[in-house]
């Protein structure tokens, strides 16, 4: 048996129908971390689902608890084959957003997998469940063809990765020897180009903050005190013109990368940022001026408002508002400390005179780690060279990804490289009603993966990579 073979046989199992039938089984368990009332679902999943198909792979399997009685439980699967062999492992998310029952076209359920030309509807098809699936047939496949992997394989599923990922860096701590890797291959996340495989090994961090202004107590007619009392909403506008301009260049410079790293620069020149059908149009002229897209996407940071009020929308009435709150995100690079930036905004808004407009983020308020790979590591070269030899094509290589995931937890906690290849494309409606994957990207993903754990497994892997 060989290379090849394995790739055949992923493919037949694409196109017998036998992975969709896979995946809607498990499209059908509402996993949904969002709703409490879903819980149950959340053990389900690797309860009657994902373990038992695991073990049936020769892995063994034990479900955790979360360290964080908010989160959900956590799946490892480990199967071991030998001590001087590589171990890679595997991560994945089961849990979803909310289903948004009732929003979905044609009046879809998102808890049933639905085909329609090339797209698979339904909920979690692309984030995640429809992913880490691809990549465990992808396993299964390796096995049935070579009867063995030919290195030491690790799974990890969590249950609260829309929610935070809450207690995953606590239990990745406290299972370091059970998770320990040469180093980890994961899928989420979008292609850049629906046509083209992608490469990302790190994401951008993020971080959510309000500013907010409450200037007295209620609001006073606008016809009676209009022109002479401040205007809680003016103000806070004002204020945040001063942090980012009309068209997106952030002004404070301690919010902005110290620079774009040359080998970075280099491998972004062949991205292409292509969201496929209904992708919204690209602004040529937003953001830091002088840089491509994909620079000013995976290589700077930007600030971003993502909610304002004052008064009550809901119910406006002629009166000059006391109070205006801003909602708001700085997703960021690898090349700044995260903890310096509301410093950083309360010094400046202070300089500026906007001495009343208060910057804060709440206990436990959303914020992840930054991490990049190089393009130049020899996972990455080893990873791309695989990718190339199965698809006859080079895949896009982002250094790291536009959006967040909890990746500074396999980077730093447990302290290995991080390769990820996304199943998925940007236009995909992930957390949003009409979620779906498209049949293309998953049969080449399959192909994919399968060529890469082969690849895994043949000792074509340097030796230095493993130690």
């Amino acid at each position: 048996m060989n290379r090849e073979q394995a790739i055949s046989a992923i493919k037949e199992h694409f196109d017998s129908g036998d992975f969709f039938d896979i995946l809607a089984e498990r499209i059908t368990i509402p996993s949904t971390s969002q709703e409490p009332d879903k819980r149950p679902a959340l053990y389900q999943y690797l309860q009657d689902n994902i373990g038992p198909y695991l073990e049936n792979m020769g892995y063994s399997v034990t479900l955790h608890e979360n360290p964080d009685p908010a989160g959900g439980p956590f799946l490892i699967g480990e199967r071991h084959e030998g001590d001087t062999l590589p171990t890679v492992l595997t991560y994945g998310h089961g849990d979803t957003v909310r289903g948004l029952e009732g929003e979905w076209q044609d009046n879809r359920s998102p808890w049933k997998m639905e085909k329609a030309g090339e797209r698979w509807y339904g909920r979690g098809t692309a984030d995640n469940k429809g992913q880490h699936s691809i990549n465990i047939a992808a396993l299964a496949k390796v096995l049935e063809t070579r009867g063995r992997l030919g290195f030491n394989s690790r799974i990890l599923i969590e249950m609260s990765e829309e929610s935070g990922s809450a207690g995953l860096r606590e239990f990745c701590r406290a299972q370091k020897s059970a998770l320990s890797a040469d180093v980890l291959i994961g899928s989420d996340g979008p292609r850049l180009s629906p046509s083209v495989p992608t490469l990302f090994m790190g994401t951008r961090g993020a971080i959510n903050f309000e500013l907010s202004i409450n200037l007295r107590e209620g609001g006073h007619h606008s016809g009676n005190w209009g022109g002479l009392l401040s205007n809680a909403g003016i103000r806070l506008a004002a204020a945040i013109s001063t942090i980012v301009d009309k068209k997106g260049k952030i002004l404070v410079d301690a919010l902005k990368p110290v620079e774009i790293p040359p080998s970075v620069r280099e491998v972004l020149q062949s991205c292409v940022v292509d969201g496929g059908e209904n992708a919204p149009e690209i602004d040529p002229d937003w953001g830091e001026p002088g840089l491509s897209p994909t620079e000013q996407l995976f290589g700077w940071n930007t600030f971003e408002v993502l909610a304002m009020q004052a008064g009550n929308p809901q119910k406006v009435v002629n009166a000059v508002p006391p109070r205006a709150t801003a909602w708001c995100q700085i997703r960021f690079t690898v090349d700044r400390d995260p903890d310096t930036f509301l410093p950083a905004i309360r010094e400046h808004l202070d300089m500026h005179g906007f001495d009343d407009v208060a910057v804060g983020q709440e206990k436990g308020g959303f914020m992840m780690q930054a991490t990049r790979l190089l393009p130049d590591h020899p996972w990455v070269k080893w990873a791309s060279a695989s990718v190339e030899k199965t698809m006859g094509s080079t895949p896009m290589i982002v250094p790291n990804l536009g959006g967040s995931l909890p990746n500074d937890v396999f980077m730093e906690t447990l302290d290995m490289p991080t390769i990820w290849v996304p199943h998925s494309y940007s236009a995909c409606s992930q957390h949003a009603p009409n979620e779906h994957v498209l049949e293309p990207i998953i049969r080449e993903g399959l192909q994919i993966m399968t060529g890469l754990f082969w690849d895994l497994g043949s000792g074509d892997t340097p030796k230095a990579l493993c130690l």
